[in-house]
């Protein structure tokens, strides 16, 4: 059945009336009518009784009006859950970043979000790869790059000061870079090393996306 019909039927059936139906769903008298004698031919039933004091449900009429009352009570109970679930945090939720970021800054948070909302579940998926968002391989991404995709949601969370850090025997033999430009020309890990000394630092953006 047509759904939209439907629609129409329920309200007709609820106002008893063509005029006060169509004054509800802002529709004229006459297209109220097409809609109604559309949905009785598509049933090959005869809806409403129509006489001089309005119009009044058929026992065909009856039975419709009934599954739609129903209808209209499912369709409210789901639109209050949706409204509810917008101001509730629960379920599983899959986060991928870096395996430094996740280990370092995520984790030691989690504790402090789950005491807060003790109905979230969060899957860290820690690794270099930057998964695939628009094929549900994981709900949100925390990167140090905004996304290339145009249909992803993205935010950016804030800025991290990136520093580059020697050994004094290392810049024994090699010239102290001056702007982080000279990093080229430098042997460069991942790590931190004790004991070190600050040679450069650069600013970056760190984003969190969804599809």
């Amino acid at each position: 059945m047509d759904w939209d019909k439907l629609r129409i039927f329920h309200a007709v059936a609820d106002a008893g009336s063509l005029t006060h139906a169509g004054d509800k769903l802002h529709l004229s008298q006459s297209a109220v009518s097409r809609q109604v004698r559309a949905l009785e031919e598509s049933l090959n039933a005869t809806l409403f009784h129509r006489h001089a004091r309005g119009l009044i449900l058929t026992e065909q009429g009856e039975l419709l009006f009934d599954a739609t009352v129903a209808m209209s009570k499912r369709l409210d109970a789901a639109a209050a859950r949706i409204r509810d679930s917008e101001e509730e945090v629960f379920g599983d939720l899959r986060v991928t970043t870096t395996t430094g970021f996740g280990t370092l800054f995520l984790a030691p948070r989690l504790p402090k979000l789950y005491e807060k909302y003790p109905d979230l579940r969060v899957d860290l998926m820690l690794e270099e790869r930057v998964l695939d968002l628009p094929m549900r391989e994981a709900d949100v991404a925390i990167r140090m790059k905004e996304p290339s995709q145009a249909d992803l949601i993205r935010k950016r969370l804030m800025s991290v000061r990136m520093r580059a850090y020697a050994t004094k025997n290392y810049l024994k033999d090699h010239p102290f870079p001056q702007v982080p430009e000279d990093l080229k020309g430098h042997r460069l890990t991942v790590t931190n090393i004790h004991n070190a000394c600050v040679f450069a630092g650069a600013a970056n953006d760190l984003w969190a996306f969804c599809g």
